[in-house]
């Protein structure tokens, strides 16, 4: 017989497929934040892009690494330059006061960053487009 039998690869390719497929959305990595629900859609965030998180104590995380308040002004253009990356997008917790989160947009404009999203978990109960 001089044929190769590639049926055995494909079931292993197979299963591994199914393995990712189910492990994939349980990989998610960040802070923990509690962010408010909005009845907009999902939208889509740039892989490249930076996250900025403050969590329901107010502590700040550049994507994992926990940073002073007070040093977001100083890291970000460093950050940025390595990374080019010219928007950031913010997730706060919703416990937090409206000061603090002002507070850290204007640390990161003065950053030079004029694009600044911010990342809030669809609402469960309301419908999409709806009235």
């Amino acid at each position: 017989m001089g044929d190769i039998n590639v049926t055995p690869f494909v079931d292993v390719m197979l299963v591994l497929l199914i393995i990712f497929m189910v492990t994939a959305p349980m990989m998610t990595h960040g802070v923990k934040v509690d962010t408010p629900q909005t009845s907009h859609g999902q939208m889509d965030v740039d892989a490249k892009s930076l996250m900025i998180s403050i969590d329901g104590s107010g502590h700040v995380f550049i994507n994992d690494a926990q940073i002073n308040t007070s040093e977001v002004r100083k890291q970000l253009p460093l950050i940025l330059d390595i990374k080019q990356v010219r928007e950031v997008y913010i997730k706060a917790d919703k416990s937090l006061p409206y000061g603090v989160v002002m507070d850290v947009m204007a640390q990161i404009r003065d950053a030079g960053i004029e694009k600044i999203g911010m990342v809030t978990e669809p609402a469960s109960g309301i419908q999409q487009g709806g009235r």
